[in-house]
């Protein structure tokens, strides 16, 4: 049974708080894991989380509870550390009503099993010697917002997931290539199989890499390095701190002309109708043609900017305050497939798969490449290894050669392919 947010609100107020506000996530997923080719384990897992915050004499204390709780007992925990805690603006949302209708299917634990064997099937039918471990999983999320305002939102999540792993040893030759997809109705492996299949192939044999100052392509799951980045320099919250590089540039041109990023919170399969302080998400245009449109924020961030909330606070966790964080990011694509971006460079070197960091606000990275291919006169000729690409993501980014059409999801960031010049690779 899960705990009851009206009977914690009331609770709060009667305590002594003047406002309050229950967040509460609930979650049930059931996995289906495969290991070496075999079914390994099948499993159910049920979760509640619920954060209580509250404001006393203006004072702020948050306490949160995993599973069934004493209601009593929260309240109490909350309004102690609220006496620990200075005065504080009070960052509440208004009075509304929404409740969404469950978006998703369901799709059972012995249809999982079937699509999982099926798709292992035909990898190994291609290679056999290969090692496939995967993960398919159905999972349910209910996620709850009330307040002491009359605020209550609530949205029901289902999603159907699956990662697939395709480990190769030869002698001392370790190839570990991974993959997978996010989605709303159905599981249709075919097109992540095939992505996997190619990938392997490119990597058969063992080439030296380029080094030098060369053109790098970027694949969809590493570009996502580079969105990282500039994410975080489009954040109200490193405005505000003033650490952002482009806190100053509104307006101005950022990186190349070709690139127009957006935020589209109704996009599938990531859709999200409002952020966790119960605004409502919404279109945002955060780069036009290179130039910078917007920054987004929480309510306390655009507070201080006098912008007022994009809706964007999102909880790092039950435990933390909503941070401004976006929704679906995604890049307005080119034109052309990975091998059409390829087929223009005659001397260069793919990215795929990387180990190490992600790149600072400062944009300086250093990466080992975990899976990368070396391009010789338009054509993949090999993988390379023991790799390095270093360079600045700001001064990589306005250096664009070219923009792909080959649009993927990775996680909640829609983009293709790119070909960027002003990086380092070393061997």
């Amino acid at each position: 049974m899960k705990n009851d947010p009206e009977q914690l609100i009331e609770l709060a107020l009667k305590a002594g708080a003047t406002h309050a506000e229950v967040y509460q996530s609930r979650s049930l997923s059931r996995p289906v894991s495969f290991e070496a080719n075999r079914l390994k384990q099948l499993e159910s897992s049920q979760s509640e989380g619920t954060a209580l915050r509250l404001w006393r004499e203006g004072c702020p204390g948050l306490a949160v509870a995993y599973g069934k709780v004493e209601p009593e007992a929260l309240v109490e925990k909350a309004i102690a550390i609220s006496q620990l805690n200075p005065p504080e603006t009070i960052e509440i949302g208004s009075a509304r009503t929404e409740i969404h209708p469950p978006v998703g299917k369901e799709i059972g634990v012995k249809e999982l099993i079937e699509i999982g064997k099926e798709a292992i099937a035909q990898i190994r039918e291609i290679y056999p010697e290969v090692l496939c471990n995967a993960e398919f999983e159905c999972e349910t999320d209910i996620t709850t917002l009330i307040n002491s305002q009359g605020l209550h939102c609530e949205y029901t999540d289902i999603s159907l997931s699956y990662s697939l792993g395709v480990e190769w040893v030869r002698g001392e030759d370790f190839l570990g290539v991974y993959d997978g997809e996010y989605t709303r109705d159905r599981l249709n492996t075919e097109t992540v199989i095939q992505q996997i299949l190619q990938r392997i192939q490119w990597a058969e044999s063992n080439v030296s890499p380029p080094v030098g100052k060369i053109p790098v392509v970027f694949t969809p799951d590493a570009a996502t390095m580079l969105w990282a980045t500039v994410s975080d320099a489009l954040s109200g919250k490193r405005v505000v701190e003033g650490s952002s590089p482009w806190s100053e540039l509104k307006g101005e041109l950022v990186v190349s002309d070709r690139l127009t990023l957006s935020q589209q919170p109704d996009r599938k399969p990531y859709e999200c109708p409002f952020d966790d302080e119960g605004t409502p998400t919404k279109f945002l245009s955060l780069i036009t043609q290179g130039r910078l449109e917007q920054f987004y924020s929480d309510r306390a961030t655009g507070r201080i900017l006098g912008t007022g909330s994009t809706g964007n606070g999102f909880r790092p966790s039950l435990g933390r305050y909503p941070t401004p964080d976006l929704v679906n990011l995604l890049v307005e694509p080119g034109q052309g497939s990975l091998i059409d971006l390829v087929s223009q460079l005659d001397l260069g070197l793919i990215v795929d798969q990387m180990l190490g960091d992600d790149a600072d606000i400062s944009g300086d990275f250093s990466i080992n490449l975990d899976l990368g291919y070396r391009v010789e006169k338009g054509k993949i000729v090999g993988r390379v290894k023991d790799t390095m690409v270093a360079g600045n993501i700001y001064t990589a980014l306005k250096q664009l050669i070219a923009l792909g059409g080959d649009l993927k999801w990775n996680g909640s960031c829609y983009t293709p392919s790119l070909i960027v010049e002003g990086l380092s690779v070393v061997a």
